[in-house]
């Protein structure tokens, strides 16, 4: 199944298993290699063969639709592609050389994160259970306090796209309401489904019945 970071976009799963469209999608920035002059791409969805784009360069921005074909996306003189998600490679065919740009995703704002806020679950195959607490997200970075087997850490953890990753743990969801929290002891692994509690502000309509 597609992962995608917008309801608007409609990646066909054939095209993610091969090229994996979605790690287009989102913003890129960085400098062209020759003379180190800012640009940026942002790829704000893909429906099939075509891709809605935005291209930063010389102080202003170009808006439109360019062409995905496979792994790339074609934008009027500019070809763009991304082998892991995290880094963009620009060729511009403009004018009289050649020009190209490395480019790096950029995070998306905290409160987008579908990961804020405290996730719990129980899993019956292991009889295991766990929480997550995502305190808060910067960029990268998230600060988390992680409960497993009755031991509670605390620290900052590394955020990749739907995933943080802590220490022997991790968590990661597709739709910001379930997720699962996957944790090593050892040479084991042991995966709990978890699902994000209400937040607290909203827990006083929830009161009345306890």
């Amino acid at each position: 199944m597609a992962i995608v970071t917008q309801s608007t976009s409609q990646i066909s799963p054939a095209s993610e298993r091969v090229y994996h469209q979605s790690r287009l999608l989102g913003e890129w920035e960085g400098n062209w290699a020759g003379n180190n002059q800012p640009v940026g791409f942002k790829v704000v969805n893909i429906r099939g063969t075509r891709a809605q784009v935005e291209y930063t360069h010389n102080g202003h921005t170009e808006r439109g639709f360019g062409q995905v074909s496979g792994a790339l996306i074609t934008f009027g003189t500019i070809t763009v592609g991304t082998k892991d998600g995290k880094n963009l490679v620009l060729l511009s065919s403009a004018g009289a050389g050649k020009q190209t740009a490395n480019l790096e995703k950029q995070a998306p704002p905290a409160s987008d994160s579908r990961l804020m806020g405290s996730w719990g679950g129980y899993s019956s195959d292991n009889g295991k259970s766990a929480s997550f607490k995502v305190l808060a997200v910067d960029g990268k970075e998230a600060q988390v306090s992680v409960t497993t087997d009755g031991v509670t850490r605390q620290g900052t953890g590394i955020v990749y796209n739907n995933v943080i990753m802590f220490g022997q743990s991790q968590i990661s969801t597709k739709d910001g309401q379930n997720g699962t929290i996957i944790y090593q002891v050892g040479n084991k692994s042991f995966s709990v489904p978890v699902t994000k509690y209400p937040p607290a502000d909203s827990s006083s309509s929830v009161d009345r019945t306890a």
